[in-house]
């Protein structure tokens, strides 16, 4: 059974918590976690980009000399891509790249992500930082004490705190987010997984861990 230290604001380990469940006992699956992955950073695509083609493109309906004569190659239009400035061929265009995720694909995943956490020893259960006021400092003595500070670090916890959210912004390699939009994507993305004892159970509570 996979075990996480339990760590406070200062840093210190107090003790052991047992990470029991399919949530956290199951077997990792890769072939799910890269289906989920490529299917969740397909849906972060904006698909705004835009070239012009030869139908998009104004002018060029004109014959720019003659045909023979010049010494020149035969040009019908100066829209062609064959010139500079003219159009694009076979470039991008606006499109949508957007496709539904599977229910059971996410859950599926997110067991295999959590459980490859739990068994590399990447999960630890600390206490929530005290963000009484919208300050990066105080986030940043708090990971600097746990020895998470620049390194790929995630906090989950349980419900909405807008001052650790807005403190958490402008430091590097650190998100922190509430237990129940945790994704196995942010999971395996960061190298450090910290969960407080109110956000493990509410991860239970909505994922299951029969």
């Amino acid at each position: 059974m996979p075990e996480a230290k339990f760590l406070t604001r200062e840093g210190t380990k107090s003790r052991a918590i047992s990470l029991e469940g399919a949530l956290f006992e199951s077997e990792p699956d890769t072939g799910i976690l890269h289906n989920y992955v490529t299917g969740f950073l397909r849906n972060q695509r904006q698909g705004t980009s835009s070239t012009l083609n030869r139908a998009r493109m104004k002018g060029g309906g004109r014959k720019p000399y003659r045909q023979k004569g010049t010494g020149r190659a035969r040009a019908g239009t100066n829209s062609s891509p064959l010139w500079t400035g003219g159009a694009v061929a076979f470039g991008p265009t606006p499109r949508d790249y957007y496709r539904k995720i599977p229910k059971r694909l996410k859950r599926k995943a997110l067991i295999s992500a959590l459980s490859l956490k739990a068994r590399e020893g990447e999960i630890n259960i600390v206490e929530k930082p005290d963000v009484n006021e919208p300050k990066t400092r105080i986030v940043a003595d708090y990971l600097k004490k746990l020895g998470f500070y620049h390194q790929k670090t995630i906090l989950l916890y349980e419900g909405r705190d807008d001052n650790l959210s807005i403190a958490s912004k402008n430091i590097k390699y650190f998100n922190a987010k509430p237990a129940e939009l945790v994704n196995p994507h942010d999971l395996l993305w960061h190298k450090n997984i910290l969960i407080t004892e109110e956000g493990l159970a509410r991860i239970k509570e909505i994922f299951g861990n029969g």
